[in-house]
């Protein structure tokens, strides 16, 4: 039996995680709740239209309609981290020592360790952004394709080129291969080795959520009735092979996570439903029955016996695996 603790929050849920074994969660109305008891923190004068936690997991950083750029950390008052008055920051990207990477409109900006911040123009709007592993290197989806830039250097962006509109994108935790994810209900990679295409297609939705496994072995994506874990695992990555086909359902899947140690993940429903799926069998396990609209935020805790969860219509909460 798995134990659901509510959590309450104040609109769509953003996003839903932990800072060590403390819950965080950011909601659509501009605040940042910490813990189970409703600690809640206002962070943006706005909406919150994007949010991460940073890669040593102490902070969550939040950006909004209102310009800013705002860390939260598991105690004390947020700090802005940056400000571009009359932006929308809507993408947003957390990296190696310290890094993130926010955008606008056509202009992205990064931020080194120290925060000394770097500006690029791209020439049509940014649709996502993702560090690569190492180094300080930044991709950026957009129109045709995705821009690989290495901030504070002359060099222009490597460009992987692909015709459509491109409006999100991850890197494999190897850095090996990019991946975004298309307006036109597919997927498009490239092999940074030698420049090879992969083409993952056949969805009936755009893919709006996607998750490495645990070593990178599978890439776990949302957008349709079941959860398509493509293989990454091979010479040729998921080039004629077979997709995993997790959790069908007549309800779309629109969130998933992978497990940060075993190959397992969770599937957030259209419904509000959420389930448990071993990768290497299929085999699920009801973690929430369904509630009051589409999981719109999943995450784990560091440790994996916990899972925090948030949907488009307010509800929250944690659920303990370990009961």
């Amino acid at each position: 039996m798995v134990a659901i603790t509510p959590v309450a929050v104040s609109g769509y849920v953003v996003h839903a995680g932990f800072l060590g074994k403390q819950p965080i969660f950011a909601d659509g109305s501009g605040g940042v709740v910490r813990g189970t008891t409703a600690e809640r923190a206002e962070v943006h004068g706005g909406a919150i239209l994007a949010a991460t936690a940073t890669l040593d997991g102490k902070a969550l950083i939040t950006s909004g309609d209102d310009g800013k750029v705002m860390r939260t950390e598991a105690a004390g008052a947020p700090r802005l981290v940056a400000e571009r008055p009359r932006k929308w920051i809507d993408q947003l990207a957390t990296g190696p020592n310290g890094a993130i990477a926010f955008a606008s409109g056509r202009s992205t900006w990064a931020l080194d360790g120290r925060g000394t911040a770097f500006e690029l123009t791209r020439p049509r709007a940014v649709g996502g952004l993702a560090f690569l592993p190492k180094g300080f290197r930044v991709a950026i989806a957009g129109y045709n394709g995705v821009g690989l830039w290495f901030p504070g250097t002359v060099a222009p962006p490597q460009e992987l080129e692909w015709k459509g509109a491109h409006i999100g994108v991850t890197v494999s935790p190897d850095g090996r291969s990019v991946v975004s994810s298309m307006q036109e209900n597919a997927l498009h990679g490239w092999r940074l080795a030698d420049g090879q295409h992969m083409r993952m297609s056949g969805y009936p939705t755009k893919v709006r959520s996607m998750s490495w496994s645990v070593k990178g072995r599978f890439l776990v994506t949302s957008g349709a009735g079941v959860a398509i874990a493509w293989p990454f695992h091979f010479k040729d990555g998921p080039m004629g092979k077979r997709p995993l086909e997790l959790g069908g359902r007549q309800e779309l899947v629109t969130r998933v996570a992978a497990h940060p140690a075993e190959e397992i993940a969770v599937l957030g429903y259209e419904d509000g439903m959420i389930l448990l799926v071993r990768l290497s069998d299929g085999e699920e396990v009801l973690l929430r029955r369904p509630g009051e609209g589409p999981i719109s935020a999943l995450g784990w805790s560091p440790d994996g016996l916990e899972l925090a969860f948030g949907t488009e219509a307010g509800e929250a909460g944690v659920v303990d695996l370990s009961a």
